[in-house]
C-alpha cells in the first residue's frame, strides 16, 4: 500500500474544500485546491494524516513539516500558523481523526509501557513519518467509509487501530503523558489545559507555576520550549483565535466577544485583534481559508 492508494481512496469520498464530517465519529476527511499563506489557526487534538499536498506548521522557531511522507501528532489545541501547499491540478487531501480520552487511556493502560523516558523531549505538536504499518491502518480506516455497514460495524475499530499505531511512534511518549501525568511535560501539558478552561479569568504566571511545581523562571523555560512561547504570548493568541471563533459564529457582538475571552478592555481588544489577524474584528468574516 503506497500513500497514492490513499489518494485514490479519499478523492472519490470528497468534493468541496474544507473539512467534511464523515460515517465515523472523530473522523473528518479534507481537502483543499489552493495554496494558502502562513496564517493562524488551531487545531483540535489529533492526527492530521496528509496524503497529497503540503503543509507547514509554524509554533514559536519550529518549523513543522507534514505532508504524503508524515502525519502530524497533536496533543493539545495549540494556536500556531500554517501555510498550504496545494493546486487544482493536485488538491490537498488528507484526513484528521480527534483524539477521544477515553479510547487512549485504554489503549495506553493495556501498554507495557507504563513509565517515560524523563531523558526525551516532547513536544505538543510534532509531525512523524509514515510507517508502513500506519498507512496499512489508514487504508483499512479510509475503506470502511466507503460502505456504509463496514464504518458503522468496524468504524471505530479503525480508529482505535491508527491511534494505536501512532503510540508506536516517536511521538507516542507525548501522548502516553496525557494519561500518565508524569514527568514536566505532562506538568506543562496540565498548565496549559488550565489556561483553555480558564480563558476568561485573570492568570497569574506565579501561580501556574506555583501549581506546576516549579519556580517562576523554570516553569517560563519549559513553557516556552514545549508550547512555542511564553505563556503570557500563548495566553494572548489563544483569546485572539477564540474571539476570531466567536465572531464567525455571528452570535456575539464584539464587546461580549471581548469580556468573553478575558479582556477588560474592548479597545485594547480590538488593537491587539487587529495587530495578529491585519482587520479589526468589526470587518473581519468568516474566511474559507481558516477551515483548512
Amino acid at each position: 500500500m503506497s500513500d497514492r492508494n490513499l489518494v485514490d481512496l479519499i478523492k472519490p469520498l470528497v468534493s468541496e474544500d474544507g473539512f467534511c464530517d464523515t460515517l465515523i465519529a472523530n473522523v473528518r476527511l479534507m481537502k483543499c485546491a489552493k495554496s494558502l499563506p502562513r496564517m493562524p489557526l488551531i487545531y483540535r487534538p489529533g492526527l492530521t494524516i496528509i496524503v497529497q499536498g503540503q503543509k507547514i506548521g509554524y509554533l514559536g522557531d519550529r518549523e513543522i513539516h507534514y505532508n504524503s511522507g508524515h502525519y502530524l501528532v497533536q496533543t493539545l489545541p495549540l494556536p500556531f500558523e500554517c501555510e498550504t501547499f496545494a493546486s487544482q491540478q493536485e488538491p490537498l487531501l488528507g484526513v484528521s481523526i480527534d483524539i477521544d480520552p477515553v479510547l487512549l487511556s485504554e489503549l495506553v493502560s493495556v501498554s507495557s509501557e507504563e513509565t517515560l523516558n524523563p531523558s526525551v523531549s516532547h513536544f505538543p505538536m510534532s509531525s512523524v513519518p509514515m510507517s508502513d504499518d500506519m498507512i496499512e491502518s489508514v487504508s483499512r480506516l479510509i475503506k470502511a467509509l466507503h460502505d456504509p455497514y463496514t464504518a458503522k460495524i468496524m468504524g471505530q475499530s479503525r480508529v482505535r487501530e491508527v491511534i494505536f499505531e501512532a503510540l508506536q511512534s516517536p511521538q507516542g511518549d507525548a501522548l502516553r503523558a496525557l494519561v500518565l501525568n508524569q514527568g514536566r511535560f505532562s506538568l506543562i501539558v496540565n498548565s496549559l489545559k488550565q489556561l483553555h478552561q480558564q480563558l476568561d479569568q485573570e492568570v497569574r504566571v506565579e501561580q501556574l507555576a506555583e501549581d506546576a511545581n516549579m519556580s517562576v523562571s523554570s516553569f517560563h523555560h519549559h513553557f516556552k520550549n514545549i508550547a512555542g512561547s511564553s505563556p503570557l504570548q500563548y495566553l494572548k493568541r489563544l483569546r485572539l483565535l477564540k474571539a476570531q471563533m466567536l465572531l464567525n459564529q455571528g452570535h456575539l457582538n464584539v464587546s461580549q466577544i471581548s469580556l468573553e475571552v478575558g479582556y477588560k478592555s474592548v479597545h485594547q481588544f480590538s488593537r491587539d485583534y487587529k495587530r495578529y489577524f491585519g482587520a479589526p474584528p468589526t470587518k473581519d468574516k468568516l474566511r474559507e481559508e481558516a477551515v483548512i
